[in-house]
């Protein structure tokens, strides 16, 4: 037998190496191949099965085929929710938040994603003819009344409040003349009113309506025309009565004021008068009191004078003279006077001194 060589040995164990990741591959294909008909398959019963309702919808189900035949009075909420496929049930759907009708001959100026119908023509009680744009906010509050008096999708619109908004416009505004459109309580009132007709023919049917708000109402262009001729000739008017009484309040203001001023000058004459007499009459209790004083202090030293007279002319008056004398003496440093006989003179004789200076008659003590 021929010798195998080191190489041909070799070459088998390279080729089983080089199909082990071959095997591993068709492995991991294979896997991802059967997890995705899993997901299919687990998919297209959940497709078929369960329906969505959105966060601002009513969900309302019809069993056609079963035992609980019917529309369901269970009101679904937001989710997915089970429902049996090929026409057995059936997930209907209404709408949860506020709806707009526009009632408006300017599709232009409506809102976005409302149902826009002509404008309510109304004929006001003077008969004429008016346009109104009017946007009616309206909501579901029983989908269930809704779904089986009026009917599913779209019938709410076009068998509920549409056929119902301008004949109650009608009946409310059609009471309003053609000058009273102006008036915005008045219109504001009726569009009321109207609110309050539609809520009385809808809510047992399952609706109720927010708001009737009147946007912009126009007439024909010549009855527009009488109709802002005659409303500048009322605000000319209105015009005139107001100047004729601002004249009147002003006439009445300054006669006020001169009333005002005249009355001040009276009364600050009184205070001045007053402030002159009260002066005045100070003056004088000054000068009395000063007169009072004078006079007392006049008595007082009169008084004074006649105490010291009295007091002079008094036993001691005598001898307070000779003490005066005796002082009159200190001054003399010699005298010579005779001591004897009937002119003598002794000054230490008292009574003999009071005698000479015609104090004391003769004899006196």
């Amino acid at each position: 037998m021929a010798e195998q060589q080191p190489g041909d040995q070799q070459q088998p164990q390279a080729v089983a190496k080089e199909k082990k990741p071959t095997k591993r591959k068709s492995s991991w294909k294979a896997k991802l191949f059967i997890l995705l008909i899993l997901v299919i398959i687990l998919l297209i019963p959940a497709v078929f099965l369960l329906q969505y309702v959105k966060p601002n919808e009513f969900g309302i189900k019809v069993v056609r085929i079963g035992i609980k035949r019917g529309v369901h009075k269970e009101i679904y909420g937001p989710g997915y929710h089970l429902v049996l496929p090929f026409g057995m049930e059936e997930m209907n759907r209404l709408p949860k938040d506020i709806q707009v009708l526009e009632l408006t001959n300017h599709p232009e100026t409506a809102a976005k994603a409302s149902r826009v119908e002509k404008a309510a023509h109304i004929q006001t009680s003077d008969g004429f003819f008016v346009d109104v744009d009017v946007s009616i906010l309206y909501r579901i509050v029983d989908p269930y009344k809704v779904f089986t008096i009026i009917g599913p999708g779209g019938l709410y619109e076009v068998n509920g409040i549409i056929p119902q908004a301008e004949p109650k416009l009608k009946d409310a505004m059609g009471e309003l003349t053609t000058e009273e459109f102006y008036n915005s309580p008045l219109r504001v009132a009726k569009t009321e009113m109207a609110r309050e007709m539609l809520n009385e023919e809808l809510n047992p049917k399952g609706m109720m309506v927010e708001q009737v708000l009147v946007r912009y109402f126009t007439y024909s262009p010549e009855i527009q025309r009488n109709i802002e001729e005659k409303k500048l000739k009322d605000q000319l008017v209105f015009k005139n009565r107001a100047e004729a009484r601002a004249a009147i309040e002003e006439a009445t203001l300054k006669k006020i004021v001169q009333e005002g001023k005249a009355a001040a000058a009276v009364e600050l004459e009184k205070g001045r008068a007053y402030a002159t007499r009260r002066r005045a009459e100070k003056d004088l209790y000054f000068r009395k009191k000063k007169a009072q004083a004078d006079l007392l202090v006049k008595l007082a030293d009169a008084e004074k004078v006649r105490l010291k007279n009295e007091a002079l002319s008094g036993p001691g008056a005598e001898r307070m003279v000779g003490l005066k004398m005796a002082e009159v003496y200190k001054g003399l440093d010699v005298i010579v006077l005779p001591s004897d006989g009937p002119s003598g003179v002794n000054p230490l004789d008292l009574n003999n001194a009071l005698k000479l200076f015609d104090i004391r008659k003769g004899g006196a003590r």
